[in-house]
């Protein structure tokens, strides 16, 4: 029934896409962008991940399974992690969305403590889910910013590694949130 209902809100997000245009802002920066099958327009049927990639160029944002099973595509919306390859770009209206692009303080061009936290405890093998693995724990830590272990497995139950155990990837995410809490 969940799925029909998330089905019916797509389909009226691309009957219904009266604006032609729709605004974002990804990583800070705000985009206007025009709705269409013209060249230079955003077909109604591109997901957010198709958009983040092929439009703005933004391929952090990685697409492995494009059906919202492995959690590569993970970006956040309004601060809530979302499967970018699952979500029409139209549905995205007025959203703030953040990539791995983003994370980094684009002033001083430090990691943030997350990104640095993976490289520390070595949280990473190949790299192509890292992004949505950290997208994730970004969204927990936004919500929670004393998560226990059992809270971080749980935030990160949909992100999917063929490369390496978890274990490394829950310890970075924990000194990551030790730190961010002492203001470091």
């Amino acid at each position: 029934m969940k799925t029909k209902k998330i089905v019916k809100r797509k389909f009226q997000a691309v009957c219904n896409h009266e604006k032609r245009i729709i605004n974002l802002r990804v990583n800070g920066q705000p985009y206007r962008l025009a709705i269409g099958n013209e060249p230079n327009q955003i077909d109604p049927s591109h997901t957010l991940a198709h958009t983040l990639r092929e439009t703005l160029g933004l391929t952090g944002t990685k697409i492995s399974c494009d059906n919202g099973a492995c959690g590569c595509c993970t970006v956040l919306m309004d601060d809530k992690a979302v499967l970018s390859c699952m979500i029409l770009t139209v549905e995205c209206d007025g959203k703030r969305i953040a990539t791995i692009e983003g994370l980094k303080d684009s002033k001083t061009e430090k990691l943030d403590p997350l990104q640095q936290a993976f490289i520390d405890y070595t949280a990473f093998q190949c790299g192509f889910c890292t992004p949505g693995i950290i997208m994730s724990a970004k969204a927990l830590l936004h919500e929670n910013t004393s998560p226990t272990e059992e809270d971080v497995k749980e935030a990160l139950s949909g992100n999917f590694c063929r490369c390496i155990s978890h274990y490394q990837v829950v310890k970075a995410v924990l000194a990551a949130s030790r730190e961010m809490r002492s203001g470091k």
